[in-house]
């Protein structure tokens, strides 16, 4: 196996000395979490708001690192390679950067205020598939100022395509990272008022996801939502750097545009795509395994980005329908109650008002389905954060939604739901199944209370919220 690094590429790369050789060169992995180091890996104690690495570098031998670090001295028993610098921040960017440069494949950015990391990891699946084992992409949610560095820094260097999510909250935070991913194409999922407390509006936010377009290679490709209201303005940001632009959607127009979708009776979409004369006309048909119209939208996006690089659509196409569910985004979790089953849709690691309108819309749809049997669902929504002043409209604005799914309970958590549940209240039955919980344990224990055989439940909201412990709860049930 080719060693992902050598230890003279590592020191070249950050400019480091040397204080300990080791005989073993060669390095297999990078990480900064002491607990993720398996034997052969680069330790990189970063220096946090929180905590210092170089506390954990003892752990980080211990497991096995071939390589540390470090811009602080430090002690640890035990031998590896210590190479020293003067800010392991700046030496974790000039790794990412010397890893893009001897990348000679194809790499994609996404970004996005919701579906982010879905689009991330089907497109993943579909390049991976199309290459035959050789695509590479960031995991978890690594999308900020460290995250995006050390997935670059973990690409193998003779990968053919790899993509990056690039994630923001503050103007100036995607141009920053673009510059180090250098994406051949960038997709834009869409648009929503997702951390609008930092911007003046949603127009602002459209503005700065477009930061994303500067990073671009020459010839790049801006792969852009063309439902979204804020299409022209970042389409006209791209175009003025001189990319060119894709526009993906629904809506007449679109060079990628979805003109028939119809939902499987197994689940998930048969999807016709009509691609425009400019990107060689003609259409793809495809299934796609997950629910939902903002999921065909994210799969229009990846057939988009798929072309821009040059990939086998086709294949791309047996991905999609291939993928299964992301744990936290849509994972279908199936287990045994009194008697019979019950299905959870967990969607608990994020939230904003538009993912939050299209999950409890696709859920209420599902239930509709007579062949899936459900006998009541159950919404457990919790709070929206990062709203700022604008918190209380977007969260009593879910009421329509809500009611139109015509849920059998509804168990709100969090503080900034509690006058979205004064309001339901006062709108419907005085004992009607609308419930406020303080926190997710208080929902927990509410929740167990009403499951049956036959539910359908939906867990929504944002992840520092912590609906990921009912979700948790329900995944011990039997199967």
């Amino acid at each position: 196996m080719t060693a992902l690094w050598t230890v003279d590429e590592i020191i070249a790369a950050v400019n480091g000395d040397l204080l300990s050789a080791h005989h073993n060169g060669d390095i297999n992995g990078v990480a900064f979490d002491s607990r993720e180091i398996l034997a052969g890996d680069l330790f990189i104690a970063m220096k946090g708001e929180a905590s210092d690495g170089h506390l954990f570098v003892n752990a980080a031998v211990k497991n096995g690192a071939a390589a540390i670090l470090i811009s602080d001295d430090v002690s640890f028993d035990g031998v590896c390679n210590v190479i020293k610098v003067e800010d392991t921040q700046e030496a974790l960017n000039n790794l990412g950067i010397a890893a893009r440069r001897r990348m000679s494949g194809k790499v994609i950015g996404v970004t996005g205020s919701a579906g982010k990391t879905g689009t991330k990891e089907a497109l993943f699946a579909a390049l991976n598939r199309i290459s035959f084992g050789k695509a590479h992409r960031s995991v978890k949610s690594y999308n900020n100022h460290v995250g995006v560095p050390l997935s670059l820094a973990r690409m193998p260097r003779d990968c053919e395509y790899a993509v990056f999510e690039m994630g923001m909250n503050h103007v100036g935070e995607l141009s920053a990272l673009t510059k180090l991913v250098q994406p051949n194409a960038a997709i834009i999922t869409t648009i929503a008022p997702a951390h609008i407390e930092f911007f003046k509006d949603e127009s602002e936010i459209a503005r700065a996801k477009a930061e994303i377009f500067e990073g671009l290679t020459k010839g790049g490709q801006a792969i852009i939502s063309y439902d979204s209201p804020y299409f022209d303005l970042m389409a006209g940001i791209a175009a003025s750097l001189g990319h060119d632009v894709i526009g993906f959607g629904f809506n007449e127009g679109a060079d990628i545009c979805a003109i028939e979708m119809m939902n499987r009776v197994e689940g998930g979409s048969h999807i016709t795509a009509a691609f425009a004369q400019k990107l060689g006309g003609g259409q793809v048909t495809y299934q796609l395994s997950q629910d939902g119209r903002h999921w065909a939208s994210n799969s229009l996006a990846v057939m988009g980005a798929v072309h821009a690089v040059g990939g086998d659509l086709a294949v791309a196409g047996l991905a999609l329908a291939d993928m299964a569910g992301l744990q936290g985004r849509g994972e279908v979790i199936v287990r045994n109650v009194g008697g019979g089953s019950a299905t959870m849709i967990d969607e608990s690691y994020n939230a904003n008002p538009a993912s939050m309108k299209a999950t409890i819309e696709q859920a209420s749809l599902t239930f509709s389905k007579p062949q899936n049997g459900h006998s009541q669902l159950i919404l457990i929504l919790g709070s929206m954060k990062e709203l700022g002043d604008q918190s209380d409209h977007y969260h009593a604005a879910l009421a329509p939604i809500i009611m139109q799914a015509n849920p059998h309970h509804v168990i709100l958590v969090g503080d900034e739901m509690k006058n979205l549940f004064t309001s339901m209240k006062s709108q419907v039955e005085p004992n009607s199944n609308i419930h406020h919980c303080r926190d997710a344990e208080h929902g927990e224990q509410l929740f167990h209370q009403l499951l049956c055989a036959g539910d359908l439940i939906l867990v929504k909201g944002s992840n520092s919220v912590g609906l990921s412990k009912i979700v948790n709860k329900f995944k011990g049930l039997g199967t």
